[in-house]
């Protein structure tokens, strides 16, 4: 499978490796995560709730953030590109306030613990993944056995799992890598998804639309107008030499055998 239809789930894994990678080689990391007492209460680095989300700071956490999103690109099939850029954009903004929010509220009870808030799009990630979760179904369920077979009059003693399970665990453990910043973002990111989905939000939040243009838009309809352009033009012009045939049989038929035997001898002669 590839990004087929997908466009905006290929910008978003190509741009997630792309930044990470250039982040490490410009050795400019330390721009992308927060700490709550230096960066924003003393210094006032509020642009930092902005540029948290755009890379991670290690292999690890692309990887599997690469992978979630690349095995979750079926939410913008069934959404279009449109909407599905539009979800990221709001759940972006909703993610880059809440959470920092949060750990500033909880900060005086564990101050050296929730003081960090780690870089990368984990809130974002896991707001897709409520989407995921909710519309698209299984393909199949496999159990695990816990103990020995047990005899078949007793009941299954086991872990009943399915094809989505893989994706829930990658996810998982990329929320608990640099916890309890990434765990509070994941669970903020979770809750914005489940809002979004159900209407909580305020509906010009949820109707909002990105422009046609970024997602391409409007390069398919110019590309469709041609399209349609062109076989119109194909058309009149099948009918038009079709016209012109059939006026010519026509007047054949209309004229008198006497006039078509002395058309031919002219023409021989």
């Amino acid at each position: 499978m590839t990004f087929t239809n997908a466009p905006v789930s290929r910008l978003v894994v190509l741009g997630l490796v792309s930044a990470s990678i250039g982040a490490s080689l410009l050795d400019i990391k330390h721009y992308f995560y927060i700490l709550i007492d230096t960066h924003l209460f003393r210094y006032g680095q509020f642009w930092r709730l902005l540029a948290y989300q755009l890379c991670y700071t290690n292999s690890a956490e692309v990887l599997f953030a690469a992978i979630g999103f690349y095995n979750m690109r079926s939410v913008e099939r069934l959404w279009g590109s449109r909407k599905y850029a539009s979800f990221l954009v709001t759940s972006a903004l909703f993610t880059a306030i809440i959470p920092p929010i949060i750990q500033t509220i909880l900060r005086p009870f564990a101050p050296s613990i929730l003081n960090y808030i780690p870089a990368g799009p984990t809130p974002i990630l896991f707001a897709v993944l409520a989407q995921y979760h909710a519309m698209v179904p299984h393909m199949y369920k496999y159990r695990i056995a816990t103990s020995q077979a047990p005899p078949s009059s007793e009941p299954f003693s086991g872990l009943t799992l399915s094809d989505k399970s893989y994706q829930y665990a990658m996810a998982g453990h990329l929320a608990l890598l640099q916890w309890p910043g990434s765990l509070i973002g994941a669970v903020v990111g979770w809750l914005t998804g489940v809002a979004y989905r159900n209407g909580v939000m305020p509906l010009a939040i949820i109707n909002w639309r990105v422009p046609g243009w970024m997602v391409g838009i409007r390069a398919q309809r110019r590309s469709a107008e041609f399209e349609g352009l062109r076989r119109r033009l194909e058309d009149d012009g099948t009918a038009t030499s079709t016209g012109v045939a059939g006026a010519d049989a026509q007047g054949d038929r209309r004229r008198t055998m006497g006039q078509q035997i002395v058309d031919q001898f002219r023409e021989a002669l």
